[in-house]
């Protein structure tokens, strides 16, 4: 276990600690090529596709979650995805995507890593935090290079909005505020900490797949 609390908030603990894995996924291969406008719309869309089961798995888990003491302080409908990624796929793969989209092999483990995690609510907290707390951060970045160099603002790219949330500063500090609050001793954050590392890393392992695919997506 690796670990460590410190005299900080455990929110502040948490993001000091996954940092580093944090910015290598941001900054992977497929990453900066979806940033640097390189890709074609299509290979935005495969993106879009293995975000679809890792979705399904977290709001699953979230359903599940929904009644428990302290996982259930972080279920948001607000939050939810899944809707929205279906009508992004409607659009930019067309009306029978849902049977022409499958898993990459990284996107099955990560979904499989979810479901097992997710079997406790500090598991639960890991994965929920490392998506949908970037997805409202950094993620706004996509939405706008989506905006401004794929054409694609609206339909296609409505899993970066969250108009649900309002403010979305005061919406990330109430997050952390739960985070720090959570009945956690020393012990079971660190568990948080690391099955938080995990995700990150699952996370970074799809976009190290979908690199080896640059070539087919280059604009």
């Amino acid at each position: 276990m690796s670990v460590t609390t410190d005299a900080r908030p455990f929110s502040a603990t948490l993001r000091a600690s996954t940092l580093e894995v944090h910015d290598r996924a941001n900054y992977s291969t497929y990453m900066r090529a979806l940033l640097g406008g390189e890709l074609t719309r299509d290979g935005y869309a495969q993106l879009a596709i293995q975000y679809y089961f890792v979705y399904g798995a977290i709001e699953a888990a979230s359903d599940a979650m929904a009644g428990d003491r302290v996982g259930g302080e972080f279920v948001f409908d607000e939050l939810r995805r899944l809707p929205l990624l279906e009508r992004d796929l409607a659009h930019l793969v067309g009306p029978d995507w849902r049977a022409t989209i499958s898993p990459l092999a990284p996107t099955r483990e990560y979904v499989a890593r979810i479901r097992e995690a997710s079997s406790w609510a500090g598991g639960y907290v890991a994965h929920h935090y490392t998506r949908y707390l970037g997805d409202i951060a950094g993620g706004q970045v996509i939405r706008r290079t989506l905006e401004k160099n794929y054409d694609v603002a609206e339909a296609g790219a409505l899993f970066y909005h969250f108009d649900g949330i309002g403010s979305a500063p005061r919406f990330r500090d109430q997050y952390r505020a739960k985070l720090d609050n959570a009945p956690w001793d020393d012990a079971e954050r660190a568990r948080v900490i690391d099955e938080t590392l995990v995700a990150f890393e699952c996370n970074g392992a799809v976009f190290d797949e979908l690199a080896l695919r640059l070539d087919e997506f280059r604009a």
